[in-house]
């Protein structure tokens, strides 16, 4: 097949082959001399060559063998060269099995996961490194993701990879005594997955990727560590919201917000789901900040059932949440759900001391000042927020949204 036809069906298939098993491939080649940067470069070439052969031969009946083969190709190849120009070193070659055939490929991600959140790796890079690696996200999404600018983060995940690299961090499910260390840094790269695909809606060709491989492993988790309530909590949370995802936008495209969306179009099934994992976690006695999310959310899925949201409960955990992790997600919604229950002047406190460095080009936040503001009965300060707001987002039905507030206030 050519033309522009081939073309565009080659690229489809590397783009559901990159979507769909990224992490994998980066494990699976990056596994043997634990070099994750050499093995993105070589990753990359293998879609680029991809993008070029498949038009004329064809999309393989194995995709991700085939790349799999392409990249070691470009491995093997280039530490052949390296050893030509060193004229040393010829077991570099010999690291890579060149003779896996291109069969079904093992899933590894687990492993790539807990060896980018080994305690050697800093702290603030351990979820955004899982993101890259196992999803496959490029720094500047995962900057937006964690508040930081672009540069920052990409200095972060080379100096990561490189730690691995040189420190030799095996690949390898740890000891069950050094799990729970490195859980909290798995759990945040999976969730911030799921909010990635969540805020965009995922892509049009590929419904729920992103936030179906983010439940995927959550499951996986949930699964290794049994013991362990906060993978379960963490997968109850997204799939309270998953449950969700049918009414988030009407029939035509446009975005409703929670309490406007038709609560026929809820997925009971994830519901229920969700209330049993989250059950099953409280009886292990720890309360932790994914328990504690999936709790409000099960706030908000009792309102069809008594008619009104309880904002009382959602302070309670609203607190609780701040107290376990205090992020800046959690604050903007306190400060939110203060204000609904009459504490407006705290609200307002609360929202300003938040470091402005951080929220300045966080549309929530300018949400959230919007709707103090309207509570105040200040529209012209309401107004302004909310236009910080729109110029902020880049989702354009909830960027049609808000317009359609800013008029609102406007019009009085």
């Amino acid at each position: 097949m050519t033309g522009q036809t081939g073309l565009q069906n080659a690229r489809r298939a590397a783009e559901l082959a990159a979507r769909a098993s990224y992490g994998r491939l980066l494990s699976v080649l990056a596994a043997r001399d634990r070099d994750i940067a050499a093995a993105e470069d070589a990753l990359s070439e293998a879609l680029l060559a991809a993008l070029r052969t498949w038009p004329e031969t064809g999309v393989p009946l194995n995709p991700e063998g085939w790349l799999v083969t392409a990249a070691r190709n470009r491995r093997k190849n280039e530490a052949r060269a390296q050893a030509v120009r060193r004229a040393a070193e010829p077991a570099l070659i010999l690291q890579f099995d060149t003779t896996a055939a291109e069969g079904p490929i093992g899933d590894d991600r687990l492993q790539l996961m807990l060896v980018c959140a080994h305690p050697a790796i800093d702290r603030a890079a351990r979820a955004p490194l899982i993101l890259q690696t196992v999803l496959g996200l490029d720094a500047a999404t995962i900057a937006r993701a964690f508040l930081v600018e672009p540069a920052t983060m990409s200095q972060r995940l080379v100096r990561a990879k490189a730690r691995i690299r040189d420190a030799g961090l095996r690949f390898a499910i740890p000891a069950p005594d050094e799990m729970p260390e490195r859980l909290g840094a798995v759990l945040d790269a999976i969730y911030a997955a799921f909010g990635q695909g969540w805020d965009n809606l995922d892509t049009p060709d590929a419904p729920e990727a992103l936030t179906g491989e983010a439940l995927w492993l959550a499951r996986l988790v949930a699964d290794l560590m049994p013991q362990e309530p906060e993978p379960k909590g963490l997968l109850a949370l997204m799939l309270y919201c998953n449950a969700r995802r049918q009414a988030r936008r009407d029939a035509d495209g446009r975005f409703v917000p929670l309490d406007r969306q038709d609560t026929r179009l809820w997925d009971r099934s994830r519901i229920i789901e969700a209330e049993g994992l989250l059950t099953t976690a409280a009886r292990a006695g720890r309360f932790g900040r994914y328990q504690c999310e999936a709790a409000i959310q099960s706030v908000h899925v009792q309102r069809p059932l008594t008619g009104q949201l309880n904002l009382a409960a959602l302070r309670t955990l609203y607190d609780l949440l701040v107290s376990q992790s205090d992020s800046i997600g959690a604050r903007i919604s306190r400060a939110v759900v203060l204000a609904e229950l009459g504490e407006v002047d705290q609200a307002r406190n609360e929202l300003d001391a938040l470091p402005m460095d951080r929220v300045r080009n966080h549309a929530p936040w300018w949400v959230a000042k919007s709707r103090i503001a309207t509570l105040s009965r200040q529209a012209n300060a309401a107004t302004d927020a909310l236009s910080v707001a729109i110029s902020l987002t880049g989702d354009s039905a909830v960027r049609r949204f808000l317009i359609e507030q800013r008029e609102a206030l406007e019009a009085g």
